[in-house]
């Protein structure tokens, strides 16, 4: 499957986006699908992930409660609402796509064998 993340841009902190990951090559029905970021000289990290049945959703501490992951199967694309979004936001972030992720290793970016190119969110103070 190759995926095509979009929707980064420049914002304030408080405000809102919306990315967006399109999927081609097979559906993402049955599919873990996850959102990874990577600021500046730090490592990838985890951000949020809906399992493969697409019932269960997880999210980082850092981003729960304010950042949202969801699909849409008919458009076979996946969204991450970023809200009240943060200067330790800023970051490139990527998303991916894996048919054999079991639910314990939604957070593990090794688990998954699909990745967008990155989409750079910058938010300033």
């Amino acid at each position: 499957v190759q995926l095509q993340a979009s929707g980064g841009g420049v914002v304030q902190a408080g405000e809102s986006l919306r990315l967006s990951c399109e999927a081609s090559g097979r559906t993402l029905r049955g599919v873990a699908v996850a959102w990874f970021r990577q600021a500046p000289g730090k490592e990838r990290e985890f951000v949020a992930a809906s399992a493969r049945t697409g019932s269960g959703t997880y999210y980082s501490k850092s981003v729960k409660g304010r950042f949202t992951i969801s699909r849409d199967n008919a458009k076979n694309t996946v969204y991450l609402q970023l809200n009240s979004l943060k200067p330790e936001d800023t970051a490139v972030y990527f998303c991916a796509a894996g048919a054999s992720v079991i639910t314990s290793s939604l957070s593990n970016e090794d688990a998954y064998a699909n990745w967008g190119q990155g989409t750079l969110v910058t938010v300033s103070a």
